[in-house]
Parts: structure tokens; sequence; C-alpha cells
């Protein structure tokens, strides 16, 4: 049985929108190399997501330990260049993921600091 307590609906125009733990969501299929990702369904609303929708993973062909091993290296402070030679990609794709990981990261504080006292 698929943990789907971390996931909550996405649409919305959904009364179930942002509500996790709930037990509206199912794993609809699984796609990708090696079937890894899951497709998820909202027995409420019907709308379809996948299950890195609005992450820096999301439409990401890096297999998933090389995407974080990016990160990381960004994280403790590596520099575009060295994240390219230590991990292997090409320094656009390092580019890339610091920016969506960036945006991502915002988008969170500013949710955050909205519910703050």
């Amino acid at each position: 049985m698929d943990d789907l307590s971390r996931f909550c609906c996405l649409n919305s125009r959904c009364s179930d929108y942002g509500r996790r733990g709930g037990e509206n969501l199912t794993v609809t299929m699984r796609y990708g190399k090696g079937r890894e990702i899951r497709l998820l369904r909202c027995r409420t609303c019907k709308e379809r997501f996948s299950e890195r929708r609005g992450t820096p993973l999301f439409h990401s062909k890096l297999p998933v330990d090389k995407s974080l091993s990016v990160l990381q290296h960004l994280h403790e402070g590596c520099g575009v260049r060295a994240t390219h030679r230590l991990v292997g990609v090409n320094r656009n794709t390092v580019s890339r993921y610091g920016k969506l990981a960036g945006g991502h990261a915002k988008a969170l504080h500013e949710e955050l600091v909205a519910f703050s006292p």
C-alpha cells in the first residue's frame, strides 16, 4: 500500500484542496524510467497530477539520486562549476536546478510567513 499522507489535492477548486492525510487520493498509475513516479488522482474532483508536481523535480530527466546530489551540493555552498564536476552533469543543468529550487524555496517561505503570527 502506498503512503500518500504527505500529498494533497492540488486543484484549487476542489473541496479537499491542500488537505493532507485524507483518503481522497489514490495511485492511478506509475510512469517514468523504472516506473518509480506515481500519478495520483483525487476522488473528490477527479483531477490527476504527478507526485512531483510543484517540486523542483517535476519534469526532471535525471535519476533521483543525481538530482538530489545536485541540490545537496548547491545547498552546501558549492558553486555551479564545482557541482557540475562533482556530480557529472552539465553546468546548465546545475543552474536550472538551482533556479527551480530557489523559486520553490521562496514560494514556500512566502506561504509560511503568511501563516505566522
